[in-house]
């Protein structure tokens, strides 16, 4: 990632190992990253740091992280995504509802975390970005330009677009209707196939003839895989 602004991050974990391997990663991705490993912890930390991003920890000795978050959305303009060890749609509920902005069960692979991360820092922090580089792809939002492989694609402003918003969250299976109220707007009156002819003539433009790049996976949508 380039030609951002220091994008802070805040990583909540009780566990030294996940800590350790989440801060290596994230440093070599370009954030500036700090630790806590409790929730009281955490506070403090945030309130001197200002973190853009809080990756929290569920389950936690003392402060759980449903609290943290919860004292976190009250007092900081911050983006939550929680980490759990289980699949329970209880504790996903009860986090949104206290204000997470993202859900991730361990174990994860960090290549999703870090799609997880540009899709809040473009949803909650769009200031920071300028030039943003995702694997193959360099995004330059002042010049309205996609790069791949250091090609210039001739993108209609609505395919610049529903690419932009694919590569984002690259990694993330994405439904159409998703796509469609993302790219087209929740208020739009055409039929879901207009995404399949988008789909189809980006695959033309990026010679992704063998549907490598932009997957369809049936019954449920496409899902951008880096190559």
């Amino acid at each position: 990632m380039s030609r951002m602004k220091r994008v802070r991050i805040l990583l909540v974990d009780d566990e030294p190992n996940i800590l350790q391997f989440l801060e290596i990663g994230l440093l070599n991705e370009g954030y500036e990253v700090m630790t806590a490993n409790d929730g009281l912890t955490a506070i403090t930390v945030a309130k001197d740091f200002q973190p853009h991003i809080v990756i929290l920890d569920v389950m936690m000795p003392g402060m759980d992280g449903f609290e943290v978050c919860r004292m976190l959305k009250d007092t900081e303009n911050v983006a939550v995504i929680m980490l759990t060890a289980k699949d329970e749609v209880d504790d996903r509920v009860r986090g949104l509802t206290l204000g997470a902005d993202d859900y991730m069960v361990k174990p994860f692979s960090f290549e999703e975390l870090l799609a997880r991360i540009h899709a809040r820092i473009r949803n909650q922090f769009p200031y920071l970005l300028s030039e943003v580089t995702i694997g193959p792809f360099r995004i330059d939002d002042t010049r309205n330009e996609i790069l791949y492989n250091e090609r210039v694609l001739e993108l209609s402003p609505t395919e610049y677009e529903l690419l932009k918003y694919m590569v984002f969250n690259q990694g993330i299976v994405l439904s159409k209707s998703l796509i469609l109220d993302k790219v087209w707007g929740y208020d739009f009156g055409g039929e879901e196939n207009i995404v399949e002819v988008y789909i189809r003539s980006l695959r033309d433009k990026l010679q992704d003839k063998e549907h490598r790049l932009i997957r369809t996976l049936r019954g449920a949508g496409y899902r951008v895989d880096l190559i």
